[in-house]
């Protein structure tokens, strides 16, 4: 039977969150290079800070571009206040460039993409990808991979990714939330989201997650809800459930 299987984008069908941990891990250094020996700017009280202030800045205007670097900025100034240290234009520009240079990356799919998109598209299944994110640069990434030969016009993107935008596009498709999937990484965004709208939801679970991804799932499922790590294996847990009778 034909399903409606929305895929999101970043780390479910390409890697994301291991270049920004790569950047961040890059801010720390400098910083604690700047800040010297400290029992105040470690390492682990700036991730904390810079995580608290991406998030924060997620949380009022979804996801814009510009809310990477400027957490390093913010960073950067909280503990330069808490410390007493001069502020250096040069080192809050060094740390802008550095928070934009995380979209820089190659585009590089997971294992078994083109396989898992294949199998389920051979099967008659209908794909959409559904992503959060500023347009330009997730066209970027979608055309570099060339995903328009899955999903067609069927592909949403959104800068606030949550339970009101996935209803809009369920209300605005032909949908038949019996026969439709949200498949993602995100807890937050992808999963709770599917389970409060009705519909089916596959989480793909990573060995390092955002913490931004990560809350209780309070939704009582009303029809199927997995948990996979490996994309490959999405075409046959659908199949399995679809011809469980």
């Amino acid at each position: 039977m034909k399903q409606h299987i929305l895929f999101d984008l970043d780390d479910t069908l390409i890697y994301c969150n291991k270049y920004f941990f790569f950047v961040v891990d890059q801010f720390v250094d400098s910083m604690t290079t700047w800040f010297g020996r400290s029992s105040v700017v470690t390492a682990g009280a700036i991730r904390d800070k810079q995580t608290e202030i991406d998030i924060a800045l997620i949380g009022q205007t979804g996801f814009k571009s510009e809310h990477f670097p400027q957490s390093f900025v913010d960073t950067y100034l909280y503990f330069s206040d808490l410390t007493g240290r001069k502020r250096s234009p040069v080192e809050e520009d060094f740390l802008w460039k550095l928070g934009l240079s995380v979209y820089e990356h190659e585009t590089e799919p997971y294992p078994h993409m083109e396989h898992t998109l294949d199998e389920l598209a051979t099967a008659g299944h209908e794909l959409h990808l559904y992503t959060g994110g500023e347009l330009l640069i997730q066209r970027r990434k979608i055309e570099r991979m060339g995903l328009e030969r899955y999903f067609s016009s069927r592909i949403y993107i959104r800068q606030l990714k949550n339970n009101d935008a996935l209803e809009q596009i369920l209300a605005t498709g032909t949908f038949d939330r019996e026969h439709t999937w949200m498949i993602g990484n995100s807890i937050r965004t992808d999963v709770v989201p599917a389970l409060t709208a009705g519909i089916h939801a596959i989480h793909m679970r990573m060995l390092e997650e955002w913490q931004y991804n990560m809350v209780q799932i309070d939704v009582k499922p009303r029809g199927a809800f997995f948990t996979l790590d490996e994309l490959k294996d999405v075409p046959d847990t659908i199949h399995r459930y679809v011809n469980r009778d």
